[in-house]
């Protein structure tokens, strides 16, 4: 157990948490939720003993480890894969390197020191710690090629594998984790999903993952108004629960048996999709004690997102032929032959993202190809969130000027006009006013959006578009794609995203490409599917 005890945290005059009082079970995992600077980073901080609260204290019970995902990529790179993985469980890693120390210069005077760490080694079952390091490195995509690797000589990707090894090796008691899906491809974010859906001890996690949160999370902990409230359920459930709550405080008038009906439909259709669930029945008793009234109507500003079409597209929307690509002699697709239809919603996936940014970069005309051709329909009106979008910020253009630039029109060029652009994407009042150059990373997608909405295009092409969102703009983001008319093609690693946005599946490899119509959850599970895709990357 896990207990906060009347924590205040206050930088200057500005207070992050006042007075907060909260615990952390057994058995739970707590997604951890709230605006951007809300404090979740902090709060992990605090936790984990890396930074002093102003004042209060966190108490963990005695005899209790706790394991944490390291975000410094650098702290062990004079370690190997191995042995970086083993110093997760601190005490068990101690004991280990004593007996090593002691065992490299035996004699009869330190014997019995011997002994005493052997009895410990093996209580903690440490004659099997190196098998199980190995097996959870292969599980999360680490050979055993790599396991006598120094970290220095890892890449940045594999290095991220081999910290979030560290953080689950030797059941912890408690495991915080923040952003642990980052830089994982798809199938190990699933065996992710599935060894904490089954974990039996305390989990806290930060993520911008809907899909993970809902795949692990028994419990969603809200921060807002500088407090810490812990809610029944997956981020879903708190989702859509929070707006019927935030709707029924609204509909003031609205008779109290409405309500109460409309609170039971609600927990009705969750309770059934949960059943799915590996955490089916606890969750189900929680969703059914489920009291409105305890869900206030949130702080959090969501973007108004919409985007509409100039004109409706005729049937002929892209065609492709033959097209390839390779950077330095590396092959990074070939042979892409795509014909695109009215309506297509196609997520393009590859384990490579210089793979797929070059593709949107080639059907954008930014690139040449090695081979191959594309044509867009006479119809079309395209616009482009490209994964990199720092040469559009390259001025000191106030945002109201910077968004002018796409306007077509006098009336698209009027600064109430543009306003509003940037108003349904949070830029109100003085922030509209803002240079380009001094915008965050979210604040930079967020701009971008505004620019894709007044193109009113009717092809939207989207290179990892939740890329420095938060999870109430990524949230608007996706609801704004489902209800899109016209045709997307787009690359995501949120699940959820894929999932829900797309129709259609292609995937450009080495080797060729994978082309279905289906859903992505639908491709990911295919054992056909998982059969051609292995071969395609070998």
């Amino acid at each position: 157990m896990l207990t906060v005890s009347n924590l205040s945290v206050q930088f200057g005059k500005r207070i992050l948490f006042d007075e907060v009082n909260v615990t952390f079970t057994q058995g739970n995992c707590y997604g951890i939720i709230g605006a951007n600077g809300a404090g979740k980073s902090t709060f992990m901080k605090i936790l984990s003993g890396q930074m002093d609260p102003t004042s209060g204290k966190v108490i963990l019970e005695p005899g209790k480890r706790m394991s944490v995902l390291n975000q410094n990529h650098n702290m062990f790179d004079d370690h190997t894969v191995l042995e970086t993985v083993l110093m997760g469980n601190k005490v068990l890693y101690a004991i280990k390197a004593e007996m090593d120390a002691l065992y490299a210069d035996y004699n009869d005077a330190n014997a019995d020191r011997i002994g005493e760490l052997q009895v410990q080694f093996e209580e903690m079952n440490g004659w099997n710690a190196d098998s199980d390091a190995a097996s959870m490195l292969s599980n999360l995509g680490i050979s055993a090629d790599y396991h006598h690797t120094l970290m220095s000589e890892m890449e940045g990707k594999l290095k991220v594998r081999v910290l979030l090894a560290q953080a689950l090796f030797g059941n912890p008691d408690v495991l915080i984790m923040d952003e642990p899906t980052n830089d994982l491809d798809f199938e190990t974010i699933q065996w992710l999903e599935n060894f904490l859906a089954n974990y039996e001890n305390t989990v806290l996690v930060v993520s911008h993952d809907r899909h993970f949160l809902d795949a692990v999370c028994t419990h969603i902990s809200d921060i807002d108004f500088g407090k810490i409230n812990h809610y029944s359920g997956n981020y879903t459930f708190w989702y859509e629960s929070s707006q019927l709550a935030a709707k029924q405080r609204a509909q003031q008038n609205k008779k109290a048996e409405e309500k109460k009906a409309e609170l039971e439909e609600f927990i009705r259709r969750f309770s059934a999709n949960v059943a799915k669930s590996k955490q089916a029945t606890s969750r189900k008793k929680m969703i059914e004690k489920l009291n409105l009234d305890e869900i206030k109507p949130s702080s959090r500003r969501y973007p108004a997102i919409i985007f509409d079409q100039e004109r409706e597209a005729g049937d002929q929307i892209l065609n492709i032929e033959n097209l390839s690509y390779s950077l330095d002699g590396e092959t990074l697709f070939k042979e892409v032959d795509l014909n695109m239809a009215k309506g297509d919603k196609i997520v393009v996936l590859s384990n490579d993202s210089r793979a797929t940014s070059a593709f949107y970069e080639i059907i954008n005309g930014n690139l040449q190809p090695d081979t191959g051709k594309f044509e867009w329909g006479i119809t079309t009106i395209q616009s482009y969130l490209p994964a990199d979008n720092s040469a559009f910020f390259n001025n000191d253009y106030t945002l109201v000027d910077w968004l002018r630039q796409w306007a077509k029109t006098e009336e698209e060029r009027d600064e109430v006009y543009v306003r509003g652009f940037l108003g349904k994407m949070i830029f109100s009042g003085e922030e509209a006013l803002k240079t380009s150059r001094v915008l965050s990373g979210g604040e930079k997608v967020r701009c971008m959006i505004s620019r894709m909405m007044m193109l009113r295009a009717n092809v939207l092409m989207l290179d990892e578009p939740t890329n420095h969102l938060d999870l109430e703009s990524i949230q608007a983001f996706n609801n704004s794609l489902k209800n899109f008319k016209g045709s997307v093609l787009f690359t995501t690693h949120d699940h959820e995203f894929a999932q829900t946005v797309a129709n259609r599946v292609l995937e450009i490899t080495p080797k060729g490409i994978i082309d279905r119509y289906m859903s992505f959850d639908d491709y990911l599970e295919d054992p056909k599917i998982k059969e051609l895709r292995k071969n395609m990357y070998a």
